[in-house]
């Protein structure tokens, strides 16, 4: 899913469209619309992909779109704007899809898209048909209702990637979950920027799963030798019901809590998940996992809260150290015994059953907060096979 901003002359002068790139960017929206003469300007605010209007009256093109300057070379072409996209020129009502649409079978390395406002049935009609050709396929309803949006999903498939233009982030919502499948993308046409940044915030929820995390009940705390310890540091804070969820066992996760409380002895870290020895596992927002030896800054882990809701962070340092540790066994609802190694200091928390504990307060009958999955996993990747782990 990626979320669009619409920058071009409709917008207003180009300080007022300076104004709309840069908040979009800022935000972290994926992709900006403007028309080709700007494209260079952009790419001046900023690493973004850009689309170009591209308007010579309808669309049928047949110049190259490729520049001298490779700044000004837009990333995709757009063409129907000024055309029979937008109805300047006039599609007949009983349009059945014979328009030339020659642009957009143009070889090259530029990809191509289709603008379309939907107008009438017959410019459903006309989306499909330029779907056919185009690797985008952006429609734009003035007062529609959300039924063409459904049509076009039901009737497009993979073949083109269909951008619904809103003006909210509620609009950007529900296009993204029209018929459980939702649109691939928005064109976002706001200059306010709360609505830029919620609609990169719907953009994120959208794509994030969300876990169920288990209890399960603790058998042992055991005091053992000293392991080479490892605390990651992200480069986002984290919120006072996340961390991240750690073990020696990747079918058997446990959630062990960011550093956000205050102590007698050490102020809080609050981007900080002091995670457990090297050889554990971390999950990660692809649904993988990694050791905890192999991260480095630029990495990205998957941080969730105790309701399993899920977003990704940034690795910004990560700290080995060698430090005295406990050895934590658990065993699930189904009789699995699942274990995980965790620094012997108060300032590491975990979840129970009763709240937030530290894990020097452990003690056998406890019941654990830990995500299951009943799977094997290969280089990260869960796999079908029989593996044991003990």
């Amino acid at each position: 899913m990626t979320v669009w901003i619409k920058a071009d002359e409709d917008v207003g002068d180009w300080d007022d469209r300076r104004r709309r790139i840069t908040t979009a960017l800022e935000a972290g929206v994926d992709w900006v619309l403007v028309d080709e003469a700007d494209v260079a300007r952009v790419r001046e605010l900023g690493d973004i992909n850009v689309a170009a209007f591209r308007t010579d009256g309808d669309v049928t093109l047949v110049d190259d779109i490729e520049d001298d300057d490779p700044a000004a070379t837009p990333d995709a072409v757009i063409v129907g704007k000024d055309g029979e996209g937008d109805g300047t020129v006039d599609l007949p009502e009983d349009f059945s899809g014979s328009a030339d649409l020659s642009t957009l079978r143009r070889d090259g390395e530029t990809e191509r898209g289709a603008y379309v406002r939907i107008l009438g049935k017959e410019y459903e009609t006309f989306a499909e048909t330029a779907a056919e050709e185009a690797d985008y396929t952006i429609v734009v309803g003035d007062d529609w209702t959300i039924i063409p949006l459904e049509n076009l999903i039901a009737r497009i498939g993979e073949e083109t990637e269909l951008i619904a233009g809103v003006t909210t982030a509620e609009e950007a919502k529900t296009a993204f979950e029209t018929l459980e499948i939702g649109a691939d993308s928005v064109l976002l046409d706001s200059d306010d920027p709360d609505v830029i940044r919620d609609t990169v915030a719907v953009r994120d929820a959208a794509e994030r799963e969300s876990l169920e995390l288990e209890y399960a009940t603790v058998l042992d705390v055991e005091r053992i030798g000293s392991a080479d310890r490892v605390c990651v540091d992200t480069g986002s804070l984290l919120e006072h019901d996340e961390g991240m969820l750690v073990g020696s066992m990747a079918r058997g996760l446990v959630f062990v809590h960011a550093e956000t409380a205050d102590s007698p002895y050490v102020a809080s870290r609050p981007f900080r998940v002091n995670a457990g020895a090297v050889h554990a596992y971390v999950r990660t927002p692809d649904g993988g996992t990694k050791y905890l030896s192999e991260l480095q800054s630029g990495d990205e882990v998957q941080v969730v809260d105790t309701n399993g809701n899920t977003r990704e962070a940034i690795v910004g340092r990560v700290k080995i150290e060698k430090r005295p540790m406990f050895r934590v066994a658990l065993e699930t609802d189904d009789g699995d015994r699942v274990e995980t190694l965790l620094q012997n200091a108060e300032t590491i928390k975990v979840a129970t059953g009763e709240g937030r504990k530290a894990v020097t307060d452990l003690e056998a009958g406890d019941e654990l907060l830990l995500y299951y999955e009943d799977t094997a996993r290969h280089f990260g990747e869960a796999v079908e096979e029989s593996i044991i782990e003990k």
